[in-house]
């Protein structure tokens, strides 16, 4: 009889997380729950398998209208996060870039890229309290820097190759990925 009465709670515990899966309200927030619990650290890619930035001709526009060449980034530490808000990975991931941010925005070139409204997305940030630099694509991304995916986020080295490329939610803010852009800094 225990067993049986075990097994209905797993069954009805089930149910509601589907039936809260399916509501609109619950769905977004269980969501960026899940996310954040599976998030990974972004692993790095072999030294001879990372691919090099094909050209820095992108221009990006800032939230107060300014054009920004992304030339003016090359030879620096650079890591850009395609990501929107109605997205529940790029959510999840976002307090963990805050904290990176907040301990390297003098040292490293953040680029938060969102194809929205700069209303929407620095609406987004200052309700959560976040200071990250929201751009707007003006002109294609150069290769291979591809956003379709959302996350997606790219590691940049000085020389221009990519260090780590990471689609999906990441834990930025472990001691593994402070470790390499610390290296990064020093090379």
């Amino acid at each position: 009889m225990k067993k049986l009465f075990k097994n209905q709670w797993t069954n009805i515990i089930l149910v509601v997380i589907i039936i809260a899966m399916v509501m609109p309200q619950t769905r977004k927030p269980i969501a960026i729950v899940f996310n954040k619990i599976i998030a990974s650290n972004p692993s790095v890619t072999d030294e001879e398998e990372r691919p090099e930035i094909e050209s820095y001709n992108w221009i990006l526009e800032d939230r107060f209208k300014n054009e920004v060449d992304f030339r003016q980034f090359k030879g620096k530490v650079i890591l850009i996060n395609y990501w929107a808000t109605w997205c529940p990975p790029c959510i999840a991931e976002m307090p963990s870039l805050n904290k990176v941010y907040q301990d390297y925005k003098d040292r490293v070139v953040f680029l938060f890229i969102s194809g929205e409204e700069f209303e929407t997305s620095q609406g987004f940030m200052n309700a959560k309290g976040y200071d990250l630099p929201v751009y707007r694509m003006k002109t294609n991304y150069p290769d291979p820097l591809e956003g379709y995916k959302l996350p997606t986020s790219y590691l940049i080295d000085k020389k221009g190759r990519i260090v780590i490329k990471k689609e999906g939610a990441a834990d930025w803010n472990s001691t593994g990925f402070r470790n390499t852009l610390e290296e990064l800094l020093a090379n």
